[in-house]
């Protein structure tokens, strides 16, 4: 598709959000040729450490942790993540804080000049267009560190276009099949892209597959491992952290809720201990960032009663360390879970991973092609085992989620889980 002409293009950042979604005729596409283009177009320079964070579960929230530390530190920082939860500013962060929508429309807008220059126009993706358009505003704020989130994989991913000082990939597990594969092997294969010749590799999964061993040694980086060269160790109200060259005692939880979130703490630290020479952090920065992380959808429990819980588990993997913390939470009368999810995601999966923690169900369909079905839902659920009288429906998660808050008592708890999407609509739906 070719551009609208200028006078003629978005005004605003929703229109331009929606012209994204028009320039290529799918919503994912893997390869980094189209950003290489554009991005050299561009010109765009990265003259800062850049720290890229993979991972089947656990980016955000090391993502987050990173930069709520060096922020302690007193470095200014650029942050990328994806998907948003409630509006597409959460994307790009720098100094702690959502770029404006005025800042997002002349990024997109630059970019569209560059690649409508180039003959023929370079079709890019949402997430594309999106990455490019963060590279911009990064370089032009001039940051002391960026942490970049990828969005699918690693190595395919436009954010793999700008090579990483420091790479992180905090787990490996099964999800996105049709783009990844569908084994453990493949996926490291994938994962270890972000990995660069001379550069720290960080690998959080105590049992990494042997395919991502292989690639760190294949193109020459320094692989740390959970387990093997840095661990993590909880001591009561607080933790211990080992690695290359350093010990820390005394560390407090992370303000992120869960007990798999010391991991994901560890592999910032080892990140944060890579880069010592250049962006050199004091134990108190640590500390304060640690306590200060802020990540909406990872275990959050919203307050007051009945107890509500939100947590972007979409995948078994996930699923399995959201049963786990509400395992730990202590008695509840009733669990009341607010299921809604994607259909290409292992439902039959995150479902036998938690059923165990829920006592009634009630299940809505997510909007858009992507989005399963209540009967989907509600399949997967009887092929569980769960009696049809403990499962309800609605048609909206907005919907399924006011009504698990009807339905519930003081002592009962509530848990939306599934999707981004599903957080998202649980998230606006409370307040």
């Amino acid at each position: 598709m070719t551009a609208p002409p200028r006078e003629g293009r978005p005004g605003d950042l929703a229109g331009w959000l929606a012209y994204l979604e028009t320039l290529h005729p799918r919503a994912i596409a893997m390869g980094l040729d189209r950003v290489r283009t554009v991005l050299a177009r561009l010109g765009i320079r990265i003259a800062c450490p850049v720290v890229t964070v993979t991972g089947t579960n656990g980016k955000g929230s090391t993502s987050a942790m990173l930069e709520a530390v060096m922020r302690s530190a007193g470095y200014r920082t650029g942050l990328y993540m994806s998907p948003h939860l409630q509006c597409y500013n959460e994307r790009v962060r720098i100094e702690g804080r959502e770029v404006s929508d005025e800042a997002l429309v002349g990024a997109f807008g630059e970019v569209e000049d560059a690649r409508t220059a180039l003959v023929p126009a370079v079709p890019l993706t949402y997430f594309e267009f999106g990455t490019l358009a963060a590279f911009l505003l990064f370089a032009r704020s001039s940051p002391d560190v960026l942490v970049l989130e990828v969005g699918l994989g690693g190595r395919l991913d436009a954010v793999n276009a700008i090579d990483a000082d420091v790479a992180i990939v905090t787990s490996v597990d099964i999800d996105h099949r049709e783009y990844l594969g569908d084994t453990r092997e493949a996926i490291g294969r994938e994962k270890a892209g972000i990995f660069r010749a001379g550069r720290v590799a960080i690998c959080g999964d105590p049992d990494p597959p042997a395919s991502l061993v292989e690639e760190a040694a294949r193109v020459g980086a320094t692989l740390c491992v959970a387990g093997r060269d840095f661990t993590a160790t909880a001591e009561g109200a607080q933790w211990r952290y080992r690695g290359p060259g350093s010990e820390r005692y005394g560390l407090p939880h992370p303000a992120l809720r869960g007990a798999y979130q010391i991991g994901n703490a560890a592999c910032a630290i080892a990140a944060i201990d890579a880069l010592r020479d250049r962006l050199p952090v004091s134990a108190g920065a640590l500390r304060d960032g640690l306590v200060g992380v802020e990540l909406p959808g990872r275990f959050q429990v919203l307050p007051g009663r009945p107890t509500r819980v939100l947590d972007v588990a979409h995948n078994p993997h996930a699923a399995r360390s959201l049963a786990a913390c509400l395992a730990s939470m202590g008695y509840h009368a009733q669990t009341h879970a607010v299921l809604g999810m994607l259909a290409d995601k292992d439902i039959d999966g995150v479902v036998a991973a938690i059923k165990g923690q829920v006592d009634r169900w009630t299940v809505a369909p997510l909007p858009g092609p992507r989005g399963a079905s209540a009967e989907t839902l509600l399949a997967s659920l009887a092929r569980a085992g769960v009696p049809p009288a403990a499962v309800r429906t609605a048609p909206d998660v907005e919907s399924a989620w006011r009504s698990a808050v009807d339905a519930a008592g003081e002592a009962d708890r509530i848990v939306a889980f599934g999707s981004f999407l599903t957080v998202a609509a649980a998230l606006a739906a409370d307040r």
